[in-house]
């Protein structure tokens, strides 16, 4: 279980970005979602509070880390 956790992991980082501040927002917060809500699977946390939690700070880093050109 824990190679699919983790194959998925790097799938999920390497697989979108965007190229604006919303784009990568977007994209983050899904990444995000889905990686919170696995984990919240695993864990006593749960399936929603992960995704909310994943998705938000998913979201968060995703708009930071916009590259200024």
């Amino acid at each position: 279980m824990m190679k699919v956790v983790g194959i998925s992991l790097l799938a999920l980082t390497l697989a979108a970005c965007g190229d604006t501040w919303g784009q990568r927002a977007v994209t983050g917060g899904g990444i995000g979602a889905g990686t919170g809500a696995l984990i919240g699977a695993l864990t006593p946390i749960g399936l929603l509070p992960g995704a909310l939690v994943g998705g938000a700070v998913g979201a968060g880093v995703g708009a930071a880390t916009t590259p200024r050109r």
